[in-house]
Order: structure tokens, then sequence, then C-alpha cells
């Protein structure tokens, strides 16, 4: 699948969180959970946004923030998890 990153999502990757597009691609590829939707009200897109949190090759975790739309990948935001998110995601982003 496509993934598509406008500018200013990217510069804000690297400006605010230091994340590049190759760790977001890492993650990508290095997922081993499930998708898991974003269904606070602020945050409720058409398409639904989703997210997961994976490692890039070289271990560190990262929280990837997208959209499907068209067979194609949409990334808002991708940075390193807090403890409530790593919790979440340890709970009901596991396969079973």
């Amino acid at each position: 699948m496509e993934l598509i990153v406008l500018r200013a999502v990217q510069e804000k990757l690297a400006a605010r969180h230091q994340v590049t597009i190759e760790e977001v691609k890492e993650c990508f590829a290095n997922r081993s959970g499930r998708f898991l939707m974003d269904i606070r009200e602020r945050h409720r897109t058409l398409p639904p946004t989703l997210w997961f949190i994976a490692m890039t090759n070289l271990g560190r975790h990262l929280k990837v923030i997208f959209i499907e739309k068209k067979g194609a990948i949409h990334l808002k935001s991708a940075f390193e998890p807090n403890e409530v998110e790593t919790r979440i995601y340890s709970h009901h982003g596991q396969e079973p």
C-alpha cells in the first residue's frame, strides 16, 4: 500500500518528534499487532483515524497514526508513545 505524507506532516515529524519517514516505514514492516481506531471525539475522522505501536529497526518504539483512503495510507503523525498509549496497545492491539 502506498504511504502518502504531506510536506507539513513530514516537517512536523522532523522538527517536533525527530521521526523520519524511513522509521515510519520500518514500523509498518515490523508491526505485529492490529490497528486500533482512535475513538476520541476530537480525533474522529471519516475514514477513521487508526494507530499502532511498533519498533523501528534500531529498536525505537513509535506510535504511528494514519488514515486509510482509496487504497493508500495517509500519515497523520508518528512519535514515541507515552505509558498510557503503550498500555492500551499492549492490552488491545496485540493479536490473540
